[in-house]
């Protein structure tokens, strides 16, 4: 009861920053407060069935709360977490206190930034850091940043500091970066007047990290650690009309920790981007190859949180639940070939295909590989404290991951939509997860959204999932009942009919008033992975009442 009033008093505290319905204006400059609050609670339940617990704590609570000062000149905030007892796969986030606070400069294209700040370089090869709660991230830089764009057609940033990892500092190493970007139509009229859009960029990014005592298995040999590692990365992206291409190519110095065995070889990325759009069609094709790219804030620590740089991932991201029931999660080390199209088209009203109300389709497909090395070497055979052996550029090696899927959204009648996908899938959860082999699927969903009168709507998901690893087959319905504007109602059921028979049910009800979101819910969680852009994170088990709270102003 001591912990579960704390918790609620913590709330409170916290909630008292959103009592104003919207932002709160300071004078007539434009000066302006903003603040939000986000509250995720769990009453949790033991299920051995699931594997969910015993939990020690029966009450457990994510808690943010954010408050900014922004003004024509000056702008400054804050962010309060609280996690004493955080949520089930949020125990490394334990604690509370302020871990972002900043204040920025602003003048005539000069911005300067003094606390805790996220940046990215490009696609994020040598530099990404951000905030993405569902998967438990938050690696933004403390230190200082500079932006300048007094110059036309001309960004500079340059910036240092220490990474935060959860509640620690002080073991980060010491990051320095700088950026350069340039929109070459701003300097040649012809090409604005063509309407072409093309910028060249550039970074540098170097972490100083200290030295440490790494000793190879078996030896009294101690590694000599790299303290500096620098990275560059330049990039390309053209734009005219509805058809445009990009590329981006980063190199970075030897590495050695825990990822590649404290080997030395240097790491490489690749990527190459076109798309063409017009209305009623697009097409997207990528491709990119990455090879020992894993960049890390502290050589030895595992785990997302210490991630420096980011590698996208070519997967489609499904918002369906079986179709992401297997998540795939890039592999930095040592590398991969990915390849991705996407192609959508819509079928006119009046043909044949488009019917009275028209007919969207689209096709993706994600392709992904591990590279291949030379003379048949297996990166598990590469010792501590030696030159891996680089990959064949062109070689494929292991099949990682394939997802190809078809969509259709047709609408049958005003008040009646039907949306159908077909995925067929490999996931090779060996790579993924560290065992299990390749589970092959094939998955079906079928969706219906029909609109019952001015204010209510009814959306309801049939799914099914067949294959002959894992767990075998898996089910999924859902039940949605909108009542605009302020409520909704869902029930659900993920049931494993092809193993252990478990049913992971779940209803709720969410409220919106205003700038107030409530939800509450009981039920089941399964066991498994939440990614996000192929950074991924473990969920456990859990069962139990939720009750998820948000408001901002």
């Amino acid at each position: 009861m001591a912990r579960l009033t704390k918790i609620a008093l913590a709330a409170l505290a916290l909630g008292c920053i959103a009592m104003p319905a919207r932002a709160i204006k300071l004078g007539d400059k434009g000066a302006a407060l903003h603040g939000n609050i986000q509250t995720d609670w769990l009453f949790a339940e033991d299920d051995a069935a699931i594997g969910a617990g015993p939990f020690k704590d029966k009450v457990l609570s994510n808690t943010y709360a954010s408050l900014s000062f922004l003004s024509k000149y000056v702008d400054a905030g804050a962010r309060l977490e609280f996690l004493e007892w955080p949520l089930p796969g949020y125990e490394d986030a334990k604690g509370w206190g302020v871990p972002n606070i900043y204040v920025k400069a602003k003048y005539k294209g000069f911005e300067l930034t003094a606390g805790d700040f996220y940046e990215q370089f490009g696609a994020g090869f040598i530099l990404r850091t951000y905030e993405e709660r569902n998967i438990g991230i938050d690696n933004s830089i403390r230190g200082g940043r500079l932006k300048v764009n007094a110059i036309r057609g001309l960004r500079l940033t340059a910036l240092g500091g220490v990474q935060r990892r959860y509640w620690d500092w002080r073991k980060s190493a010491q990051v320095y970066g700088a950026d350069a970007e340039a929109s070459i139509e701003d300097w040649a009229p012809r090409l604005a007047e063509k309407g072409v859009a093309w910028t060249v960029g550039a970074s540098y990014v170097l972490k100083h990290e200290s030295d440490e005592d790494i000793i190879v298995p078996g030896s009294d040999y101690r590694l000599n650690l790299p303290k500096t590692v620098g990275a560059f990365d330049v990039r390309t992206h053209f734009q005219k009309s509805n058809f445009g291409v990009s590329g981006e190519f980063a190199w970075k110095n030897q590495d050695p920790s825990f990822d590649n065995d404290y080997t030395y070889g240097r790491g490489t990325a690749i990527m190459l981007s076109g798309n063409y759009s017009r209305s009623g069609l697009s097409a997207l094709v990528q491709v990119k190859r990455s090879e020992n790219m894993s960049y890390r804030i502290q050589r030895s620590v595992s785990g997302i949180s210490a991630m420096l740089n980011h590698m996208p991932a070519f997967s489609y991201q499904h918002t369906y639940s079986l179709p992401s029931l297997y998540p795939y999660g890039t592999q930095y080390t040592p590398g991969e070939w990915a390849f991705q199209g996407q192609f959508a088209y819509t079928f006119k009203r009046g043909t044949a295909l488009g019917g009275r109300y028209g007919t969207k389709i689209r096709l993706n497909a994600s392709y992904i590989r591990g590279l291949s090395f030379k003379d048949g070497a297996n990166p598990a055979d590469f010792a501590y404290g030696t030159n891996s052996v680089p990959a064949n550029f062109f070689g494929l090696g292991e099949n990682y991951y394939h997802d190809y899927n078809i969509q259709i959204e047709k609408r049958i009648t005003k008040d009646a939509q039907l949306s159908f996908m077909y995925m067929n899938q490999l996931y090779n959860k060996t790579i993924v997860e560290g065992h299990g082999g390749d589970i092959k699927s094939n998955i079906f969903v079928l969706e219906g959204k029909f609109k019952l009168s001015r204010k209510v709507t009814l959306r309801s998901e049939l799914q099914y999932l067949t294959t002959r690893q894992d767990q075998k087959d898996w089910a999924y319905g859902l039940v949605e009942v909108s009542v605009l504007p302020y409520l909704m109602f869902t029930v659900s059921d993920l049931w494993n009919c092809g193993d252990t028979g478990l049913h992971y049910y779940m209803a709720g009800v969410t409220g919106n008033y205003k700038a107030n979101r409530l939800m509450l819910s009981y039920g089941r969680t399964r066991k498994g992975y939440n990614c996000s852009g192929g950074v991924c994170r473990l969920v456990p088990a859990q069962r139990g009442f939720q009750i998820s709270y948000a408001y901002s102003f």
